[in-house]
């Protein structure tokens, strides 16, 4: 090493003992020393940042956070009931987590089981966004063999992904207790999988009802059909508590009790990082160094991805969930004064070292349009490990690709900031998701966007919509006809000329399956083909 290497090394590792934050309590690390930003950033965003933690203070106040749905956003009081601006609040909120541990309690010993009287050995969630990624990552990430209960997903609205899960599940379905995950009891996806689900039940000569809860709004659709068909329990999921922060209600704290994880442990590691992220010394405070970060990094504007490599298999799932929470909540066209300002950071990543074999021989040598989330958890394992080569572990390994692969990352001036937990655990997976939801706020009003609305996603779902609405017309038309026809002179006969691409994609699918009789018949260029009814 020569002299010249040997200082940069030097000064790296002064930046480091400067700008790492630590907590003794939780273990909790996180370095941003590898973030290029200059010495007078953190200062000159200090305003700033202690407007962004006013307006955090103001939001846990019970401040209507969402001015489009004119309600207040409590996640926070999730974990800390005596937080909450009403007593109503918290005592709906303590009375939710003792019926969940009550309940999963009941399934465990027996005394809920199915309708034959076998106790339940299966899960099936139904959800979507949030509904499903919070759970999917708690089950994936604190799951064991020796669980009481296998959890199983339907997740979305695709049929031969249903078909694959009750495949799994096979002949257990009589064992199987089906949890149906929606806020609103209306969403399409979660609704078509609940429809799915008891058309399986069915087929097996078994009564859903007998096997099903719901966790949803009071009053929802879904609150009203699992009422009047007497389902076996029912949970709330309040206004206040948006899908992308629910994990910590009963939308994430249900599934996971029943899988028999431990609720009280992510509970309390929420709650102490939340204490943690809530302090307004911004060096000492790791989600809103997290969220400075950001906005170095994507000039406050999302000019670069966010990669997030955790080097743990079981947080594999991590940065599905992360995709949500932080393009939901920072995803935005307006700011909050109505200027259009297209804000988001892109989110995507797997886990080390198995990325060292992917991406990220570009991710040091090709467009620099990133910077890296390295998650780093120094337990290897619940024992000791033995050697794979003389004085070294796979899980030595695995640490050392991590340190290289951020130097080599560094060397090229690509810049990362890394997470340190302890140990892949309840309290560590708590602490994890509330770092994450407190960095996004506290970023959107450093960007002054509003995180807890989601107009894209109520306009991808009003389009589909439309969609079906048409695919309706169609093939009614068709039916009324008795002819062959193309997909221009189909648009043109339902006085939608300008719909024909639409028209035709609808078909395709339609012909390709049973369900519609319908029938196509080839030509070229393809969109000259005619479709009809089969006979």
């Amino acid at each position: 090493m020569n002299k010249e290497t040997t200082m940069d090394t030097i000064a790296l590792w002064n930046r480091y003992r400067t700008h790492l934050c630590h907590d003794p309590e939780t273990g909790l690390m996180l370095d941003i020393s590898r973030m290029n930003f200059s010495d007078g950033f953190l200062a000159a965003m200090e305003p700033a940042m202690q407007k962004a933690f006013a307006e955090m203070a103001d939001l846990e106040r019970g401040t209507i956070a969402n001015p489009d749905e004119g309600r207040m956003v409590g996640h926070y009081w999730l974990r800390n009931p005596p937080l909450a601006p009403a007593g109503e609040i918290a005592t709906a909120i303590d009375d939710t987590v003792r019926r969940v541990r009550e309940f999963a309690a009941a399934v465990h010993t027996g005394t809920t089981a199915a309708p034959d009287g076998r106790p339940f050995r299966n899960l099936l969630v139904v959800g979507i966004g949030g509904s499903a990624l919070g759970p999917q990552f708690v089950a994936d990430a604190l799951g064991d063999a020796g669980n009481p209960i296998v959890p199983y997903f339907f997740d979305n609205t695709d049929p031969d992904g249903m078909d694959r899960v009750l495949a799994q599940i096979g002949t257990g379905l009589a064992e199987t207790l089906t949890v149906v995950i929606s806020k609103s009891g209306g969403t399409k996806e979660t609704r078509n999988g609940m429809l799915e689900a008891e058309a399986a039940y069915r087929r097996a000569g078994l009564d859903f009802p007998r096997h099903a809860v719901a966790v949803t709004g009071e009053g929802s659709e879904l609150d009203r059909t699992a009422a009047a068909a007497g389902w076996i329990a029912r949970f709330p999921m309040w206004d206040w508590v948006g899908g992308r922060t629910s994990v910590t209600s009963a939308v994430g704290l249900l599934p996971a009790a029943l899988q028999g994880l431990d609720i009280d442990g992510i509970l309390e590691g929420a709650r102490l990082c939340d204490a943690l992220t809530r302090r307004t010394d911004t060096p000492r405070n790791p989600a809103a160094l997290l969220a400075l970060m950001w906005h170095h990094a994507t000039d406050g504007r999302g000019s670069r991805d966010m990669v997030v490599l955790p080097y743990k298999d079981r947080l594999l799932l991590f940065s599905r969930y992360l995709q949500q929470l932080i393009m939901e909540s920072i995803g935005k066209e307006l700011d909050r004064d109505g200027n259009v300002v297209c804000q988001g950071i892109s989110v995507y990543g797997n886990k080390g070292s198995t990325d060292q074999h992917a991406y990220v021989q570009q991710l040091r040598e090709g467009v620099n349009n990133f910077f890296v989330t390295f998650i780093e958890v120094l337990r290897d394992r619940g024992g000791a490990s033995p050697a794979v080569e003389p004085g070294v572990t796979s899980g030595d390994y695995l640490a050392g690709f991590l340190q290289g692969t951020r130097t080599a990352l560094s060397e090229k001036g690509r810049e990362s900031l890394t997470i340190t937990i302890p140990e892949v655990s309840p309290r560590t997976v708590g602490m994890l998701i509330a770092l994450f939801e407190r960095a996004v706020g506290l970023y959107a009003s450093l960007v002054n966007i509003n995180a807890y609305h989601q107009p894209g996603v109520e306009a991808g779902k009003k389009a589909a919509g439309t969609v079906l609405a048409l695919q309706a017309d169609i093939i009614a038309h068709l039916r009324g006809t008795g002819s062959s026809l193309t997909a221009d002179g189909i648009a043109a006969a339902l006085g939608r000329p300008e719909a024909a691409e639409t028209v035709f994609r609808t078909l395709l699918h339609a012909a390709a399956n049973p369900d519609h009789g319908i029938r196509m018949e080839p030509a070229e260029p393809l969109t000259e083909s005619r479709f009809s009814v089969r006979a």
